[in-house]
């Protein structure tokens, strides 16, 4: 993990830090991702989605969004969001580790992205499996990438994608 560091889950009173950390990350274009489609209306899980902190200062964040493949439910990552001063120092690689280590302990089936494989393979992520895959809007179905958090999940990745599937996090224990 990255030095001087601590990460711990979301809490409904971050909202305005993560924002301000996405909004610094990627600005006004990131509401033309296909990936936001699914997150408008949506809730982020927030046991499931870390921030990292230095201090009393949060230096990144990334989100689990409950949503629906096909009639499967999954979860979305995205945003991730670090720093400028804190970029190149792990804390990204370790808030993606978080994310889905914490997801697959709640039992969650698969993680879907928007991103490159060259980078989020290490995690675990392939495009492979995710090609069947409908997201909402234009995007690169090259760059969709799923990562299997259970054996019999390989075969949830089947139909469109779409957003606030309740259903992923019903059984997950209060926030």
């Amino acid at each position: 993990m990255a030095a001087r560091v601590t990460f711990r889950p979301e809490r409904p009173e971050d909202g305005p830090v993560v924002e301000a950390l996405v909004d610094a990350a990627f600005g006004p274009g990131r509401y033309a991702k296909a990936a936001e489609r699914l997150r408008e209306g949506n809730h982020p899980l927030l046991q499931l989605s870390p921030i990292a902190w230095s201090g009393d200062e949060a230096v990144g964040c990334v989100r689990l969004w409950p949503i629906a493949i096909g009639q499967a439910p999954g979860l979305l990552l995205g945003p991730i969001a670090v720093a400028n001063t804190w970029r190149k120092r792990g804390v990204g690689e370790d808030l993606v580790g978080w994310a889905c280590e914490a997801a697959q302990r709640a039992g969650q089936a698969v993680v879907l992205l928007v991103g490159d494989e060259a980078y989020f393979g290490r995690f675990g992520f392939l495009a492979a499996p995710a090609r069947r895959t409908i997201m909402p809007g234009p995007v690169d179905r090259g760059r969709v990438l799923a990562r299997f958090l259970r054996a019999d999940s390989a075969g949830v990745l089947d139909g469109p994608v779409s957003g606030g599937n309740i259903r992923a996090a019903a059984h997950l224990p209060p926030a």
